[in-house]
C-alpha cells in the first residue's frame, strides 16, 4: 500500500515532468503543495470526476494560478476526464492544460479562470455566497440538498494583492462558515524572500476580519493538514484560514526553498536528484498501478453523488415546485415567457413623456424584471442610492438573512467584481453590482475575467460622461467606454432613454455567454419618439431613429445623453432642406455581430459622410465614420461644473453637432 507521502510525490513528479517537457511553468507550489492537496482530494473534498457539473459538489479554487500542474495532476489521478497525453501537452496550443487554470478550456473540475493573483479567493467568496443562499432559499428541514463547502488555496501573491483585503473583509462580515482559505505560507515570490517586502502578521490580519485563523500549520504533516481541515470544518459560524507552512519546490534537495522554484526550470540534474531524492523510479509521465489505485476517486464519487441523489429525488416528490425551480435556476435557464414581458414593458418604457435619467429607467426595469427572476442578486459599491441598483423586492443579504437578494459591497469595487465573477461561476444566479464608470478602472481585470470566462455577469456603472457635473474631473469618465468596448466577448449597452435601457436590461440577462456592461447617465434625457419598428429593432444594438426623404447626405450616429442632443441637431439640419439620417447605437458591439445586410441598411457604404457624437473618447468612432469624418468627442479630461455648462464648454450641444454636420457636408 502506499504510503501518504508517495501519493503526494505523484503530484511533485508529474509536474516536474510536465514542466520539463514545455520548458516552461511554475514547479514550485505543486510540489510545496502536494502534501496539502493529497489530503484535501483524497479525504475531504465532496466530488464526482465522472460528472463535474454536479449541483453539490464542493467547490475548489486554484487562487495561486501558477501552480496549474497541482489542479491538473489531481484531476487526472483522480480520475476526471483528462488523459495523460494531455497533461504532456501542458501550456500547448489548444491543450486541456493551459499555463493557468482556464474555465473555459470545458476541463470538469476547474472551476474559476485564474492567475491574476488574489481574484480566485475572492470568486470564493462569491461561491461560499452563493452555496449558502441556495441552501437557505431550497432547503428544508431532513432535506439539506444544498449543503457543500467551497475550498481556496492561495499563496503569498495572492494575499499582497488589495483584492485579498477587500474579500476576506467581507467574507468575515458575512461569517462565511462553508469558506475554507488554504494560505501556502512558504515566503518566496519571484524577486526572492518576500520578508524583505512582505511581512504581514497574517494570522492577526485575519482574525481581525472575523475569520477562524489556523496558525502555523505544517504543510508536509498529513496529520496536521487533516486536523486542521477537520478544525476547520467544524467552526460553522465564521471563514475559516489555515496558514500552512511549506517549502516551495519540496522535494528538489539543491533548489527547494528558493526564488529559483518559483517560475524557474529545474534543469535536468535537479529533476534527476529531486526523483532520486522522492525514491521514484517510474519513467517519466508514468504513475505506478498501486499509486494511480488509490488516487482514483470515481468510484467514491459515485456513491457520493447517487446517495444525493436519491435524497433529491426524495426531495422533489415532497417539494415538487421547489425542485423544479432550483432544477431551472442550476440550469440558467430564465422562466417562461421572460422575453415576452420584457417586450411588453419595452413599450410601456415607450410611452412614457417624462426626461429621466437613465439610471432611473433602469432602476424601472429592475422594478419590473426582478420579481420575474429570483436569481437576479444585485449590489453596489456603497452607491446604491447614485446607482439606483436597489429594487423595491430588494431584500438585504446578511448573516441573518442569507436567502437575500441585494448585498451591500462597500467601497470594494474590484472585490464586487470578482466576487460576482464566483457567484455566477457556481451557477443559480443571475449578480449584477454598481459603480460609477469611472471606478470601473479599480475593477477592470475583474470585468476583463468575467469576459474571458464567457459568464453572465452584469456591470452596472452610472454617471457614464461628463454630464455627472459638479463632481468633476476625477469622477468624469473619458477613455472608459472605449477600454470597456475593447475587451473581447464584452457586451456594452449606453441607452439613450427609458425603452433603450429596458431593451439593455433584456439583453443582458438573456445573453448566457457572456457578461455585460450597463451604462447608464445621472442626468435626464429626453425620450425619443420612435414607431413599433424602430422599437423592435433597438435589441439589434443600432438602428435607425430620424431618417431623411430619400438617401441620406449624411449620418450622425450618437449614443446614451448625446443623442437628445443629435436629434435636435438632426432636426435643425432636416428644417434647412438636409437630408440627414440619426442612427441610434446604444450597443456598437451588439450592432458589429449583426449581419452585413442590416448593417448596410442602418449604414449604407455609399453614404461616407458621417458625424459620431459621444462624450467620450473619440477613438471607437472612427471604424463607423471613416477618416474623413467627425467625431463630437472628446479627448482631455472634464472639470468641476454644472453639467450644462460642462457640455457647452466642450462641444455637447445641438449647434456645435450642426456644425459638424455642415462640416462634413462642405467636404
Amino acid at each position: 500500500m502506499p504510503t501518504h507521502r508517495e501519493l503526494a510525490n505523484a503530484i511533485r513528479v508529474l509536474t516536474m515532468d510536465a514542466v520539463q517537457k514545455a520548458s516552461s511553468g511554475h514547479i514550485g507550489t505543486p510540489m510545496g503543495m502536494a502534501d496539502i492537496a493529497e489530503v484535501l482530494w483524497r479525504e475531504v473534498l465532496k466530488f464526482n470526476p465522472a460528472n463535474p457539473g454536479w449541483w453539490d459538489r464542493d467547490r475548489f479554487v486554484l487562487s495561486n494560478g501558477h501552480a496549474s500542474m497541482l489542479l491538473y495532476s489531481v484531476l487526472y489521478l483522480t480520475g476526471y476526464d483528462l488523459s495523460i497525453e494531455e497533461i504532456k501537452r501542458f501550456r500547448q496550443f489548444g491543450s486541456k492544460t493551459p499555463g493557468h487554470p482556464e474555465r473555459e478550456a470545458h476541463l470538469g473540475g476547474v472551476e474559476t479562470t485564474t492567475g491574476p493573483l488574489g481574484q480566485g479567493f475572492a470568486n470564493s467568496v462569491g461561491m461560499a455566497i452563493a452555496e449558502r443562499s441556495l441552501a437557505a432559499t431550497f432547503n428544508r428541514p431532513g432535506h439539506e440538498i444544498i449543503d457543500h463547502h467551497t475550498y481556496v488555496f492561495m499563496g503569498d501573491g495572492c494575499m499582497m494583492e488589495g483584492i485579498s483585503h477587500e474579500a476576506a473583509s467581507l467574507a468575515g462580515m458575512q461569517k462565511l462558515g462553508k469558506l475554507i482559505a488554504v494560505y501556502d505560507n512558504n515566503g518566496i515570490s519571484i524577486d526572492g524572500k518576500v520578508v524583505g517586502w512582505f511581512d504581514d502578521n497574517t494570522a492577526e490580519r485575519f482574525e481581525a476580519y472575523g475569520w477562524h485563523v489556523l496558525p502555523k500549520v505544517d504543510g508536509h504533516d498529513r496529520v496536521a493538514v487533516a486536523k486542521a481541515l477537520a478544525e476547520a470544518r467544524a467552526v460553522t459560524d465564521r471563514p475559516s484560514i489555515i496558514c500552512a507552512q511549506t517549502i516551495i519546490g519540496w522535494g528538489a534537495p539543491n533548489k527547494q526553498g528558493t526564488a529559483v522554484m518559483h517560475g524557474e526550470g529545474m534543469g535536468n540534474d535537479e529533476i534527476a536528484a529531486a526523483r532520486a531524492n522522492l525514491k521514484w523510479t517510474s519513467p517519466p509521465f508514468e504513475v505506478p498501478a498501486d499509486i494511480r489505485a488509490q488516487w482514483d476517486m470515481r468510484e467514491k464519487g459515485k456513491q457520493v453523488e447517487q446517495e444525493w441523489a436519491s435524497r433529491f429525488q426524495a426531495y422533489k416528490a415532497k417539494f415538487p415546485e421547489l425542485a423544479a425551480e432550483l432544477e431551472r435556476r442550476m440550469s440558467g435557464t430564465l422562466p417562461s415567457g421572460f422575453a415576452d414581458k420584457v417586450s411588453a414593458y419595452v413599450k410601456q418604457a415607450q410611452d412614457d413623456t417624462k426626461p429621466l435619467a437613465t439610471r432611473q429607467t433602469s432602476n424601472a426595469t429592475l422594478n419590473v424584471v426582478g420579481p420575474l427572476l429570483p436569481e437576479l442578486l444585485g449590489g453596489s459599491a456603497d452607491l446604491t442610492p447614485s446607482n439606483g441598483t436597489l429594487r423595491k423586492d430588494s431584500v438585504i443579504l446578511t448573516p441573518e438573512v442569507p436567502a437575500g437578494n441585494y448585498i451591500h459591497y462597500g467601497v470594494r469595487e474590484f472585490g464586487m467584481s470578482a466576487i460576482m465573477n464566483g457567484m455566477s461561476a457556481h451557477g443559480g444566479f443571475i449578480p449584477y453590482g454598481g459603480t460609477f464608470l469611472t471606478f470601473c478602472d479599480y475593477s477592470r481585470n475583474a470585468v476583463r475575467m468575467a469576459a474571458l470566462m464567457e459568464i453572465r455577469v452584469n456591470f452596472v456603472f452610472t454617471h457614464d460622461s461628463i454630464g455627472l457635473g459638479e463632481d468633476g474631473p476625477t469622477h468624469q469618465p473619458i477613455e472608459q467606454l472605449a477600454g470597456l468596448r475593447a475587451i473581447p466577448r464584452m457586451e456594452l449597452w449606453r441607452p439613450c432613454d427609458g425603452a433603450e435601457s429596458a431593451t439593455a436590461w433584456g439583453a443582458a440577462i438573456e445573453r448566457a455567454d457572456g457578461p455585460t456592461c450597463l451604462i447608464f447617465t445621472r442626468q435626464a434625457v429626453p425620450p425619443q419618439p420612435r414607431d413599433p419598428k424602430q422599437l423592435a429593432a433597438i435589441k439589434r444594438g443600432g438602428y435607425v431613429l430620424i431618417d431623411s426623404d430619400g438617401q441620406p447626405e449624411v449620418i450622425v450616429i450618437a449614443t446614451g445623453s448625446e443623442v437628445g442632443i443629435a436629434a435636435d441637431a438632426v432636426r435643425a439640419a432636416a428644417a434647412k432642406g438636409r437630408k440627414v439620417r440619426l442612427v441610434s447605437m446604444p450597443s456598437t458591439t451588439t450592432f458589429d455581430r449583426q449581419d452585413q445586410a442590416y448593417k448596410d441598411s442602418v449604414l449604407p457604404p455609399q453614404v461616407v459622410r458621417r458625424v459620431a457624437v459621444e462624450a467620450g473618447a473619440t477613438q471607437p468612432w472612427w471604424k463607423y465614420v471613416g477618416l474623413e469624418g467627425q467625431i463630437v468627442g472628446i479627448d482631455h479630461f472634464g472639470a468641476s461644473a454644472p453639467a450644462k455648462d460642462v457640455f457647452k464648454n466642450f462641444g455637447f450641444t445641438a449647434e456645435h453637432v450642426q456644425e459638424a454636420i455642415d462640416k462634413t457636408l462642405a467636404g
